[in-house]
């Protein structure tokens, strides 16, 4: 089930491979996401060291939030995945100039999760194919309600 997606991806990023991975959290980040308070639209993921790491990803915390806690909304938070998933992802990122976005926020047996696509960049013409391309899809579909 989904919670959160990054709908903008697929229109500024090629999508070649999906990885899912699980999410080092505290517990007021696990309270919002529950409650729909997250954002993952500005986010993107980062290798540090042979560690993942998701960046900019907005969760906002809700008003029950402890008082003697701060809690900080874009705070860096680590990707849980296998160690050979994290060196095949960091050698690909490397190599041949692709990026590590992520895609959706989901839960998987009452965990949350978040899928990271390894992804390339569009450039103008690229977006500008695929809304053509949408467009005629859309046309082709009205002309053949109409008959």
């Amino acid at each position: 089930m989904s919670i959160v997606d990054n709908r903008k991806a697929s229109h500024d990023y090629f999508i070649e491979e999906r990885y899912e991975a699980g999410l080092a959290l505290q517990g007021w980040e696990v309270k919002a996401i529950r409650a729909g308070r997250a954002q993952i639209g500005e986010g993107y993921v980062m290798v540090r060291g042979a560690e993942l790491y998701l960046i900019g990803a907005h969760i906002s915390p809700l008003p029950t939030v402890s008082t003697h806690y701060v809690p900080d909304p874009t705070r860096t938070r680590k990707l849980l995945m296998h160690a050979e998933e994290i060196r095949r992802l960091i050698g690909k990122v490397e190599q041949r100039g692709y990026s590590l976005i992520p895609l959706n926020l989901h839960y998987a047996k009452s965990r949350i999760k978040l899928e990271v696509a390894l992804a390339r960049g569009k450039l103008q013409h690229d977006k500008r194919a695929d809304q053509r391309e949408k467009e005629w899809n859309r046309e082709k579909q009205r002309l053949l309600r109409s008959r």
